[in-house]
């Protein structure tokens, strides 16, 4: 199921050639053709404190049926916290693990922060038709008071507040020229239960008939 290696003569490559309509991945070494799932990848992103965690729980519940949801810190360990190159290792592994679990043919909700820049470039992205970014959003003053409501392991301080704060406002001010777009949900009056209703009425937007 690893789409980087070809099944006909085990070679491997970290830059998969892909022919699109019907997909097929090519290889370059012995020219074996193999066809694949090329599905839509959906991003729910957003600053630390906005509530993907939380409405990544709802949706597990809500979207099993049809999509798998995974929370993307469950893979930020020692060995992938690469700070060069936006993280690149940490995000290529992500991108390698959503295309194999698409091969089951249901799409990936991917919850965790992420910007069209730290995916689009990557060689991985050519494994996925698209990939949807969904930024959660909320006031400054919100958002500060949540991630001080955290508790002490997570060593949200002041200084990395103020950090969190201003890529907020990167984002904010950003998101519509990034390429893709990204759409901005703003949370800071919402229920868990709406933002997860709102969150699930975009990804389906955004879906044709598995």
């Amino acid at each position: 199921m690893n789409l980087l290696i070809c099944a006909r003569c085990d070679a491997y490559t970290d830059t998969p050639v892909v022919e699109a309509d019907p997909p097929v991945l090519h290889c370059v070494e012995c020219g074996h053709r193999r066809p694949f799932r090329r599905l839509p990848l959906f991003a729910v992103t957003g600053p630390s404190g906005t509530g993907k965690s939380t409405v990544g729980r709802l949706l597990t519940e809500r979207l099993s049926d049809r999509y798998v949801v995974v929370e993307q810190d469950v893979l930020w360990v020692d060995g992938l916290r690469d700070p060069s190159h936006h993280h690149r290792l940490f995000r290529s592994t992500w991108l390698r693990m959503a295309a194999m679990i698409h091969q089951n043919g249901r799409p990936v909700v991917l919850c965790g922060t992420v910007v069209p820049p730290e995916f689009e470039p990557l060689p991985e992205r050519a494994l996925f038709s698209e990939i949807h970014y969904l930024s959660l959003m909320c006031d400054p003053e919100v958002l500060a008071a949540r991630l001080r409501a955290r508790p002490a392991w997570r060593e949200w301080d002041e200084p990395r507040i103020a950090e969190m704060l201003e890529y907020a406002a990167w984002i904010r001010e950003n998101a519509a020229t990034m390429t893709p777009p990204m759409t901005l949900l703003d949370t800071t009056d919402a229920s868990v239960e709406e933002t997860a209703h709102a969150v699930q009425e975009w990804i389906t937007s955004h879906t044709a008939t598995p």
